[in-house]
């Protein structure tokens, strides 16, 4: 069975949270959209987690996290939250990037910052 979550407003619906609850039954979590400007808040039995980037099934070892082609992917900011997590006792979680992803240059941030 497929289960698919879109947001239906600008944010804060609580997509991250019903995902990370759906991840428990879940094979595979896929976000295909947005970049790191997102925040969804899990609180799990690691700890409090604001996830910007991860999708929200990373916390369940038998899940492959998937970043689509959709996304927004800034490789220090995906690192940073990886090692945020795994050193906070969550195993390393299963993750595949998408060669269509779009990825964020140093030089992108420095352009939106005027």
């Amino acid at each position: 069975m497929v289960k698919a979550i879109v947001g239906a407003n600008w944010g804060d619906e609580g997509k991250g949270k019903i995902t990370d609850m759906l991840a428990q039954d879940s094979d595979i979590v896929i976000r295909f959209q947005g970049g790191a400007n997102a925040g969804h808040t899990i609180i799990n039995n690691y700890g409090k987690f604001a996830l910007h980037t991860l999708p929200s099934g990373v916390f369940y070892d038998h899940t492959t996290s998937i970043i689509g082609n959709g996304v927004a992917l800034n490789i220090p900011v995906l690192f940073d939250e990886l090692k945020d997590i795994v050193d906070k006792g969550v195993p390393m979680p299963k993750i595949l990037v998408s060669d269509r992803a779009q990825m964020v240059m140093p030089y992108h941030v420095l352009f939106y910052q005027y």
